[in-house]
């Protein structure tokens, strides 16, 4: 043991061991990672773990040889009823087909895929049929249910099922964006904080046991615990991490909070490798361990103490923010002053006894109700930072960890100095960027140079009934283009240009102007439809300028000025030259189209080309094609449309240009820098 000990002395070995199971748990994930089902599979047997309803769709998670995340939609009202009474817990047996679940399309935005790989799921399930095998339900289940079917009377269920359970289901949407605003998200998951709050009141309670029984009393607790919330990383961590800090104890072994804490962390990941790129379980570990580690820096009175706290959380957190959703509210540690000693010293010990005491319910609500009413007060001041490479991040790192280190006021700085520089990084690239974005059967393109941007179409969502296509009536927020925007830099569309007045070119775009700033939208020529009129409503409303039926924008030409009886023949039709490559961007102009712009104008090869109608028959003629002659042809089109575009005939004329296709590339970028040009995609 003194031996054992004497090497425990040796802090470095610690980070070497982490090392080695970070390396050892992103080889587990992506290059051994082994699954017991694949597409072939029909068939599984596995209990319902988790569930969720929202009208017709039933999603849920299947816990069989590995968890599944299954979606099954119900045929009438009386099954819907059904399956929402279910409990957890319940043994299914489903078949369906099984799928590699979608990854993002745009670039920088939510990867679904990712997501589910760091919760330990592989695979997704369109679900054909369920039957159920019998009502076995598992003891941890039945504990879990007992918990729901208790609160589910009480006035603060959604929370209380939150801070005891880890399941956020239930908390309204605009609540909880609201919390995100302020960036105090965090303290609604069960953190360590809480788990030391509730370890500590189990220590209390069994103050007169000795020390052995209790603390293997309150372990066991607590590895209970970890089970009934489902290894939620957040709390797996603070449960090892206590353990790991009682055996260090217990064995006299003399290891520092630190090393407890890497040693904590390296054993987390050899048992759960997928927790690697767990957001939770990241930000859970490097604020607790920079909070360890600069302890020293923690001192004074009570609120300084706490803005300590909260100013270090922030600062070695922000690029993990940054990366995450491109904006931060910097004043989020001051309101962090007032929601993390209110949630974990007041609203969390309180559901906890609640819980027993069931009429204390209404005090907890008051409490609840006051913690909304004071998040409208505090303080929000969002600021869009673009995505942070490898080498900003390590930087910043290092100049945080210098600053810390020998608190000059240099450092900081230094620091703020590096971060205007990555936010206004753009202003120093002296490169063209086109973006195609993939939206499904719609359009979406996006011009970039330093600050300078033109957005051609916003795409729109088409909802598909028994009955017809139709257009949804509720305009659904386009957060995907818009995280994209945000992680490129981009604060505003200086242009927005409606090439014409269909739903799957402009359908978002009331959308776009209520949630993004744009200062100056296009129209083309011809008569305005309902989406256009309804548009201009909201132009109007909130004082954006607007142009119809232009001949010229900066270097964008507009060829397509003569007015037509039908929406697609109005399309705009843009012509510009970045550096020295020709882009053309056809809407869904039509071969008359087409004819009338070759007798006007004399074209010469197109370097790329957004093809026309998404790669319609009744666009890109052959005439037309032999004249421009393009390197690229870019077709905007939805996977599986119901319209069989690209049509096979267009993709025959278009067969000696390299192309590109939204349903099978995903987003393309194009860099143009003076004479070189880079092409990426953002692949399914």
């Amino acid at each position: 043991m003194n031996k054992l000990r004497i090497i425990l002395q040796y802090k470095y070995l610690f980070y070497l061991f982490l090392i080695i199971c970070i390396i050892i748990s992103f080889i587990r994930l992506y290059l051994i990672n082994y699954s017991f089902y694949n597409t072939n599979t029909k068939e599984v047997t596995g209990y319902l773990y988790s569930k969720y309803i929202d009208g017709d769709k039933f999603s849920f998670i299947l816990e069989a040889k590995e968890k599944i995340k299954c979606t099954y939609y119900f045929k009438t009202e009386e099954e819907k009823d059904f399956y929402d009474n279910i409990p957890l817990g319940t043994s299914f047996n489903i078949k369906g087909t099984f799928k590699v679940p979608v990854t993002n399309t745009i670039f920088n935005t939510f990867n679904y895929k990712k997501y589910l790989k760091s919760i330990n799921i592989n695979w997704t399930v369109s679900v054909d049929n369920i039957n159920i095998i019998n009502n076995h339900i598992p003891f941890i289940y039945k504990i879990r249910n007992m918990i729901i079917e208790r609160i589910k009377s009480y006035k603060s269920s959604e929370y209380l099922l939150m801070f005891i359970l880890g399941d956020k289901s239930l908390i309204d949407g605009d609540t909880y964006g609201k919390y995100s605003n302020l960036g105090v998200t965090h303290v609604f998951a069960i953190s360590g904080l809480h788990i030391s709050l509730l370890s500590s009141i189990l220590l209390l309670l069994l103050k007169k046991f000795k020390d052995n029984y209790k603390y293997f009393i309150v372990i066991s607790f607590l590895l209970f615990y970890m089970f009934l919330t489902g290894f939620q990383p957040s709390i797996v961590r603070s449960v090892v991490f206590f353990i790991v800090l009682y055996l260090n104890k217990k064995l006299y072994l003399d290891m520092d909070q630190r090393c407890t804490l890497l040693l904590s962390v390296g054993i987390i990941l050899l048992v759960f490798p997928y927790y690697i790129i767990n957001l939770g379980f990241i930000y859970s570990s490097i604020i607790s361990f920079s909070l360890i580690f600069f302890n020293y820096l923690i001192n004074g009175s009570f609120v300084s103490k706490s803005i300590k706290i909260s100013l270090i959380s922030f600062l070695v957190s922000l690029p993990i923010t940054i990366n995450s959703s491109y904006e931060v509210n910097i004043l989020s540690f001051l309101n962090n002053l007032f929601f993390v000693p209110f949630i974990s010293f007041v609203i969390y010990p309180l559901c906890l006894i609640s819980l027993i005491i069931p009429f204390l319910d209404s005090l907890l609500f008051l409490l609840l109700k006051f913690m909304e009413y004071i998040s409208n007060y505090l303080l929000v001041y969002k600021v869009i930072i673009p995505k942070m490479s490898v080498l900003y991040v390590v930087v910043y790192y290092f100049i945080l960890y210098i600053f810390f280190r020998s608190y000059k006021k240099k450092y900081s700085l230094l620091l703020i100095s590096l971060l205007i520089f990555i936010k206004y990084n753009y202003f120093f690239d002296n490169s063209y960027y086109v973006y195609y974005l993939d939206v499904g059967q719609g359009d979406t393109s996006l011009i970039k140079y330093k600050n300078k941007t033109y957005l051609i179409d916003t795409g729109g969502v088409v909802e598909y009934t028994k009955e017809k296509w139709k257009v949804k009536k509720e305009y659904k927020k386009s957060d995907t283009y818009i995280t994209f925007f945000k992680s490129i830099g981009l604060e505003n569309i200086d242009y927005l240009i409606i090439t014409h007045g269909d739903y799957d070119h402009m359908g978002d775009a009331v959308n776009l102007v209520n949630n993004f700033k744009v200062d100056n939208v296009i129209f083309n020529c011809g008569s305005l439809n309902k989406l256009e009129k309804e548009l201009i409503k909201v132009l109007d409303n909130k004082q954006i300028k607007y142009y119809s039926c232009i001949t010229k924008l900066d270097n964008l030409y507009f060829l397509q000025t003569k007015e037509f009886d039908n929406e697609n023949d109005n399309s705009n039709v843009i012509y510009t030259e970045l550096y020295d490559y020709k882009f053309m961007f056809m809407g869904d102009a039509s071969i008359t189209t087409e004819k009338e712009i070759l007798d006007k104008y004399n074209l010469l090869k197109i370097d790329v080309l957004k093809v026309g109608h998404h790669g319609s028959k009744t666009s890109s003629s052959k005439d037309f094609i032999e004249v421009i002659k393009p390197d690229y042809s870019i077709i905007s089109v939805g996977k599986n449309n119901r319209y069989g575009h690209p049509n096979k005939e267009v993709l025959d004329i278009l067969k000696d240009s390299k192309i590109y296709r939204t349903d099978q590339d995903g987003s393309i970028m194009f860099k143009i820098k003076i004479n070189k040009l880079k092409i990426e995609t953002c692949s399914p």
